[in-house]
């Protein structure tokens, strides 16, 4: 089993690191859920976690009101916290929260903060917690089986030096032979990044064979749409040439038909597609549209799908002898 990483290795890494933008310590896995009391009101299932102030930094969190959470807070254990913008919405509504007492647990603690929304991915709220200092959420639920430090380095070309400095301090700390393995792990946002480049890769690669095959069958049931169309109407056939028209007339209507069926397909699909993003853009903050060339595009492949697709039941249907035609029930 590995230890629990403590505020001691915290401070480790803050020698070991000492140009570090910031060092926070983080409560971590299981993280406590709770419901959240302010008067009569209640707000089941708000994620719990402990933290050092430069936590707030380390992410990033801009305030919609009030302050951070300070060092003081830390040290001598306040009954304070920062709530998060779905917290604030659902709990306080119209109400400021700012100096009210909500409680956990039965314990009290005055608002002092509220972070900027940060919003949602795959549904997931990234706003819906409350921010305790570390000292006071251990001295609630003891320390967490995973604790995490995170750091913030002031440029991104110092991220890997850092990390080895920070590695071997953390080995001096816990006093590992040259020979065990490390029992922490020190991880970067590379390993976020390189996630979205091979999911990005993986999209690259699998939608364009998505959409060609969506293409084929596509083409293929317009055709067989158009050559149930056409010997349905044979009929109809013989009996337009035999008052004047020609083959030309007859390929040029089926053909037409045939685009129109393949470019109401298109604007089918860009109408599922702009929901589509539209859900996407509501449950995450990716920028996630439909644009208007993408709109014109898909309505500009169906169309040619309706023309490739489309030539042979057309062809077709020209060729049709107008006595065999006029005969045909």
């Amino acid at each position: 089993r590995r230890p629990k990483i403590t505020p001691e290795d915290a401070e480790v890494v803050r020698q070991a690191i000492p140009e570090a933008a910031a060092i926070s310590l983080t409560s971590g896995y299981p993280t406590p859920q709770s419901d959240v009391i302010w008067g009569d009101r209640t707000l089941g299932d708000v994620l719990i976690f402990g933290i050092t102030p430069d936590y707030q930094v380390v992410q990033d969190y801009r305030f919609a009101g009030g302050q951070p959470l300070t060092d003081v807070d830390v040290r001598e254990r306040r009954s304070v916290c920062v709530i998060g913008a779905e917290v604030a919405e659902k709990l306080f509504e119209s109400v400021d929260p700012i100096g009210r007492e909500i409680r956990i647990h039965g314990q009290r603690f005055t608002v002092v903060g509220i972070i900027v929304r940060k919003g949602k991915i795959l549904g997931q709220s990234f706003d819906g917690f409350v921010m305790l200092p570390f000292s006071t959420f251990e001295s609630m639920y003891g320390r967490r089986q995973t604790t995490t430090v995170s750091v913030k380095m002031p440029d991104a070309a110092s991220v890997h030096d850092a990390m080895a400095r920070a590695q071997e301090a953390m080995r001096l700390a816990h006093r590992l032979n040259p020979n065990e393995a490390d029992n922490f792990s020190i991880e970067t946002s590379d390993a976020l990044i390189s996630f979205w480049k091979s999911l990005t890769s993986v999209l690259f690669s699998v939608v364009p064979a998505v959409v060609g095959i969506g293409i084929l069958v596509g083409g293929i049931v317009i055709m067989n749409i158009m050559l149930m169309s056409v010997r349905e109407r044979t009929h109809e056939i013989g009996l337009r040439k035999s008052v004047g028209a020609t083959r030309r007339d007859i390929r040029r209507q089926f053909l037409a038909e045939a685009v129109m069926l393949a470019t109401l397909g298109g604007a089918s699909g860009a109408v599922g597609g702009w929901l589509f993003s539209s859900a996407i853009a509501a449950a995450s903050p990716l920028p996630a549209r439909v644009t208007a060339w993408s709109v014109g595009m898909a309505l500009a492949l169906g169309a040619g799908v309706g023309v490739l697709f489309g030539v042979y039941p057309a062809t077709r249907a020209a060729r049709l002898d107008p006595v065999a035609a006029l005969r045909a029930e």
